[in-house]
């Protein structure tokens, strides 16, 4: 037998298969109508415990691992199926489809917000981005502006939460698994590190460097051609170029050029981050669940079981459903070893049947979940 002819009997297989499996499929539904008009759980946990066990035993050898992946993912469809036959709708899914109805049409144009820095910080240059006119209140630390949202102190909240280049701001995703929030729009900003100095000083007369961790992360690069120069981490990028405005001339700051002209500096280098397509996302948090005309953006927080294939299972349910899955985020759990909480971003309307559904069904396979919101993102 040459190629052609293995893959025609492939094609043959193939044909079969697809045959099978749709007949199953219907039976699953027949199961789920029983299971409907009974009032019993689409899940039976036991029942797949078993079958799994008798597929294992039965595979040959080899070939025992495939087909017990195989057959949960099979399982994972027949009650994606069943769920959306039955129809009914979990309190989460009505709160979505409340917060649909009731939300304005319109993206509020001002509001008090709360940004971690000090004036010219790039969360400002974000939240002005979002806001035509926001009543800015300055916080001291992320944390802080978080418990400002939920104090009811202000609205909203602008926070950053990755970057292009040095990745997730990881004390922002702390603060998830604290806080209780929801995400009602996102914008990614174009962000540009410059070497700021009070006016007349040279480089060679800079022995220190202050910014946010981030930003030093960023320009790692630059900052490695200075021997002998301090880089300083501090609470934010604008709180750097103040620091440097009230030194001696000795101190310089990674600041934006909106910080220069704000605190009378001069850009003794631009552009110095590593890449020039660096960019960083922010975050619109709120006390209330607020879901706006447009969102095709929806974040997920869950904890999953400490078992083997968990997080597979989750993942065949978003591909089954159809929905992609554009970021992954896990951080450990203070306190309980060896677990990890999982960060999700979903590219989807909010509209989508299979996206409803989702939400309905996630409760049920996660051992905590966290649905953040459902927005659009600014570019």
């Amino acid at each position: 037998m040459d190629l052609l002819d293995y893959r025609n009997e492939l094609d043959g297989l193939d044909a079969e298969l697809l045959q099978l499996f749709c007949r199953r499929m219907e039976i699953a539904a027949k199961i789920g109508a029983y299971k409907k008009e009974h009032g019993l759980p689409v899940q039976d946990p036991g029942r797949e415990r078993q079958i799994l066990l008798k597929i294992a035993e039965q595979s040959p050898e080899g070939l025992g691992d495939y087909a017990v992946s195989l057959y949960s993912l099979i399982f994972e469809l027949s009650r994606a199926s069943q769920n959306r036959m039955m129809g009914e709708n979990s309190p989460l899914t009505a709160r979505i489809e409340r917060a649909i109805a009731e939300t304005p049409a319109l993206f509020p144009q001002s509001a008090t917000v709360a940004c971690q820095g000090v004036e010219g910080a790039y969360s400002q240059i974000a939240c002005e981005k979002l806001f035509r006119l926001p009543n800015i209140f300055y916080f001291s630390s992320f944390e802080a502006v978080f418990s400002a949202v939920d104090k009811g102190l202000c609205r909203y909240g602008v926070i950053p939460v990755e970057n292009s280049t040095a990745g997730s701001v990881n004390a922002v995703y702390d603060l998830m698994m604290k806080y209780k929030f929801r995400i009602v729009r996102s914008v990614r900003l174009q962000v540009d590190h410059n070497l700021l100095v009070k006016p007349g000083t040279k480089l060679t007369e800079i022995r220190e460097i202050y910014s946010h961790q981030q930003a030093i992360s960023q320009c790692a690069r630059f900052l490695q051609g200075l021997p002998g120069v301090k880089v300083v981490p501090c609470e934010n990028t604008a709180v750097a170029a103040k620091l440097a405005a009230e030194s001696d001339g000795s101190v310089a700051a990674l600041s934006s050029r909106v910080c220069s002209k704000l605190y009378g500096l001069e850009c003794l280098a631009a552009s110095v981050q590593d890449r020039d397509n660096n960019s960083t996302r922010f975050i619109c948090i709120s006390k209330h669940l607020e879901i706006y005309p447009g969102a095709d953006r929806t974040s997920l927080m869950m904890v999953l079981p400490h078992t083997p294939g968990s997080l597979y299972k989750v993942l065949v349910r978003f591909y089954a459903l159809g929905l992609n899955l554009n970021k992954l985020e896990s951080r450990p759990l203070p306190e309980r070893n060896f677990e990890f909480m999982f960060y999700f971003d979903l590219d989807t309307p909010v509209y989508s049947p299979g996206f409803l559904q989702l939400m309905g069904e996630m409760e049920t396979i996660c051992e905590e979940f966290n649905y953040l919101g459902s927005y659009s993102e600014v570019i």
